[in-house]
């Protein structure tokens, strides 16, 4: 069973960054593709980046494009979420999970979501 914990999160003023991080215990996460996504309240998960395995692919849903870079560390066994220049519209729940991607899109692998971390960007 995959398990995720994905960390980062907290409250900032519109303008400010945050880093998420998604690190796994059991596995090794450079042999999968791993996606950002995103649950605002009452909508549904979106995608929001995505890297691939070995690097070979990123993506980037419109609505961050330019502000946000997702990278992974092999070497700490974490992907991350760096995001700038954030909005209110940002604010949601974030998740790390499995996924297929490349530099047109992401599709989630798995069908089990973590607990997430909490990004609120508000004045």
């Amino acid at each position: 069973q995959l398990r995720f914990v994905e960390s980062g999160g907290g409250l900032v003023q519109p303008g400010g960054s945050l880093r998420l991080s998604c690190s796994a215990s059991g596995f090794t996460l450079d042999r999968y593709g791993i996606g950002w996504f995103r649950q605002a309240p009452g909508k549904e998960h979106e995608g929001v980046s995505c890297i691939s395995r070995s690097d070979f692919a990123t993506y980037y849903a419109n609505s961050v494009k330019g502000r946000f870079t997702v990278s992974r560390d092999n070497a700490k066994n974490a992907v991350y979420l760096q995001m700038n220049s954030l909005k209110p519209e940002d604010t949601a729940v974030y998740y790390c999970a499995t996924c297929h991607c490349w530099d047109r899109g992401m599709s989630k692998t798995g069908n089990n979501w973590g607990q997430g971390t909490q990004v609120t960007v508000s004045s």
